[in-house]
């Protein structure tokens, strides 16, 4: 585990740290939190620094058995949180939203696994179940986590967290391709590389072929189908509650729009939010 698992001096030195490391990530996910009132906000950032801590767990430069040895680790925390017997900082700060949102002791297993994925090299060129069950894991388990602490925690809510996971973990691998291929990653499944013709596991050589843009296209098109069921669940929701994922939804759309409007032939700039977009989604949706 990381510094931020050491013991703290007390509770509020520790919600400084989480805080931090929240901000510091630069995360659009960062303004969805900054919607909620402060429990539900610092509920959040508490999640999130778990997320960020097994994912540098994985993203790191150790061997896989190391970094599977540093995920066992974070079960054994996961375990010791149901059990009521967390002593380090981090899953210290986490049975409180545990208790309070009733947030279920699988969902933390599931992200787990999803990094696990990674750090044993299930990612490369994964096939479509693999992937599927990949982005269950390290995006739709967080949603799934995510709503109950927003306040819906219906089938409605869980519906919103297994559609926009999938949108927000799609439009992520679309948009980082270059950035993974550097980790060796390849997130593209199998199945769809070869359809369009495209052989090989090597993430340059897969990303130098011609026929790359149509497969980003047909995954985009997935992504966008996983928006818009998103969008029918969110409107039997709770607006109030809704808000953050309302406000993720737009940007990572528009992260999408950008995508396609480059008709994929451009993989090498990652894109971001400009800075007077993300605002103008922060206010309508902050506001509305």
């Amino acid at each position: 585990m990381t510094a931020l698992t050491a013991v703290a001096r007390d509770d509020a030195a520790l919600e400084g740290m989480i805080t931090e490391r929240v901000r510091a990530a630069g995360s659009s996910f960062y303004w969805g939190m900054r919607l909620l009132e402060p429990r539900r906000r610092m509920a959040m950032y508490t999640v999130y620094a778990f997320c960020r801590e097994v994912d540098d767990i994985a993203d790191g430069d150790t061997s896989p058995e190391s970094k599977i040895e540093g995920l066992d680790g974070w079960r054994r925390a996961i375990d010791a949180i149901y059990g009521g017997a967390a002593t380090d900082s981090l899953p210290r700060a986490l049975m409180g939203p545990v208790a309070e949102f009733g947030l279920a002791r699988e969902d933390f297993i599931a992200v787990i696994d999803g990094c696990a994925m990674d750090a044993r090299g299930e990612t490369r060129r994964p096939s479509e179940a693999n992937l599927d069950l990949y982005c269950d894991r390290v995006a739709c388990a967080v949603g799934r986590l995510s709503v109950r602490i927003f306040g819906e925690a219906s089938d409605r809510g869980i519906a919103v967290a297994v559609a926009l996971g999938r949108a927000l973990q799609l439009t992520n691998i679309l948009r980082d391709l270059r950035e993974d291929a550097g980790l060796g990653r390849l997130y593209l499944p199998d199945e769809l590389l070869a359809a369009h013709g495209i052989a090989g596991r090597d993430p340059d050589q897969v990303l130098a072929q011609s026929a790359l843009p149509s497969v980003c296209a047909a995954l985009g098109a997935r992504a966008r189908k996983h928006f818009n069921d998103a969008d029918a669940a969110m409107a039997l929701c709770s607006r109030h509650a809704m808000r953050p994922a309302r406000l993720m939804e737009a940007m990572y759309r528009g992260l999408l729009d950008r995508m396609e409007a480059r008709d994929w032939h451009i993989i090498d700039a990652r894109l971001k939010v400009p800075a007077p977009v993300k605002l103008w989604y922060v206010m309508r949706h902050g506001l509305l």
